[in-house]
């Protein structure tokens, strides 16, 4: 009974202490915080560094971009200065075809193909068209430029310069009052080049022919077209005196 009564006494000594002593569990906690407080500190410092690193791509991105419109509008600008001097050159040829004195006559032009050899160049179509061009604009060799379009018309069918070697030639046809002539290489640019910006005037001057062939009604519906398609247009205002003086 005594060594009983002693075992129990031991036992309650010893739950007692382990009751008085909760400094370890409060040690085991404070390490549980520091290393959540680290962690946390690694995150923050992980997501700063990629938002940098994200910016910093942002605004590389945004560098290129800034170049890239740089380079748009300085080929814009030369695109422009292109078609301002297309336009220029186009108003200085019909000027000086518009000052040409008229034929005593109507003159029907050989289109055959062999008229047309004669004024055949070699080289590429940049020259052939340049000097056709010249022809008209520096040498007014009005009658020779005639078969050089022709010819250039012949030997480079699918340049991109044939709506305007069609507009060219019909205007040398038109000016010799060569009605047939003139209506049928006008006919080619309207038909086939859709987008030219020699159309409306193309269009116009067909009309014309057409009227001087005896074809009014004709004329009449070229010339509506022509108001209709470009209302604003200076050859629109051509039409509309026509029309008004059918």
């Amino acid at each position: 009974m005594t060594k009983l009564t002693l075992a129990i006494s031991l036992l309650a000594i010893y739950g007692a202490a382990s009751i008085a002593a909760p400094a370890p569990v409060a040690d085991l906690n404070q390490g549980n915080s520091e290393q959540r407080i680290e962690a946390l500190e690694r995150m923050f410092a992980a997501r700063t560094d990629a938002q940098h690193r994200m910016q910093q791509q942002l605004d590389n991105l945004q560098q290129e971009v800034t170049e890239l419109r740089g380079n748009i509008e300085t080929h814009n600008y030369q695109l422009e200065r292109i078609l301002e001097r297309q336009r220029e050159l186009y108003a200085e040829i019909d000027k000086r075809l518009s000052g040409m004195s008229a034929a005593p006559a109507p003159t029907v032009i050989d289109n055959s193909p062999q008229n047309a050899a004669t004024a055949t160049y070699s080289g590429n179509e940049n020259e052939a068209y340049d000097k056709a061009v010249n022809l008209i604009l520096k040498d007014k060799l009005y009658d020779q430029a005639i078969p050089a379009f022709q010819s250039f018309l012949q030997n480079f069918p699918s340049s991109s310069y044939s709506s305007n070697a069609h507009y060219w030639l019909g205007q040398l046809l038109f000016n010799k009052q060569d009605w047939a002539g003139a209506s049928t290489q006008f006919e080619a640019l309207i038909n086939n080049y859709p987008d030219s910006n020699k159309r409306a005037d193309a269009m116009l001057k067909l009309g014309i022919a057409q009227s001087e062939r005896g074809n009014a009604a004709r004329a009449k519906q070229l010339w509506e077209q022509v108001m209709k398609e470009f209302p604003d247009s200076p050859s629109s205002k051509l039409a509309d005196k026509r029309l008004k003086g059918l």
